[in-house]
């Protein structure tokens, strides 16, 4: 399956599961909202350009924001962490390293704490920057800061979740160009 297909499919499956699934969830509502669609941004190939890389985060949480009625949202979170992405997998991966022997960020090109690191960096960076979108006051700081660590620690439970059940084997490729 070429790697374009493989990215419309996650975008529609990552729209479809944030829409009908984890914002339904009513009993986390109050407190914890469960995030988990930003992760088709995080598994983009190493090789999109920012500008590339950008501009689909912002369609994607563009479509979001559609189907959640909230104007910009997500579309905003996105983009930011577009933006913040490939200075944190140059930081996190050597130069001759995991992007040019493998086509995208998973545990098998980066390795278990590089991958982590990215995926904890970029989770915390976007419900800091929701949460903040969406609140757009100090009032309570405590309130505030639980939401985006309970936030950011149920997203992170279900990036785990979609990685186990998502294995996504990447083939090291020895003739890069």
């Amino acid at each position: 399956m070429s790697i374009t297909l493989k990215n419309i499919i996650r975008f529609v499956l990552f729209i479809l599961v944030q829409v009908f699934v984890l914002h339904k969830v009513p009993p986390l509502h109050e407190y914890v909202v469960p995030y988990v669609y930003f992760l088709y941004v995080l598994w983009l190939p190493f090789k999109t350009s920012r500008a590339a890389l950008m501009f689909v985060a912002f369609l994607f949480g563009l479509t979001l924001d559609y189907f959640l009625k909230c104007p910009g949202l997500h579309a905003a979170a996105c983009v930011l962490i577009a933006y913040i992405r490939p200075f944190l997998i140059n930081i996190l991966i050597s130069q001759e390293g995991a992007d040019t022997n493998y086509s995208s960020p998973s545990i098998t090109s980066m390795g278990w704490a590089p991958y982590a690191t990215y995926v904890v960096i970029l989770t915390l960076i976007h419900n800091i920057y929701l949460v903040l979108l969406e609140w757009l006051q100090f009032g309570n700081f405590l309130y505030f800061l639980g939401k985006i660590l309970a936030t950011t620690a149920m997203s992170l439970l279900l990036i785990i979740i979609a990685e186990l059940l998502f294995n996504r084997k990447e083939k090291f490729r020895t003739n890069t160009v």
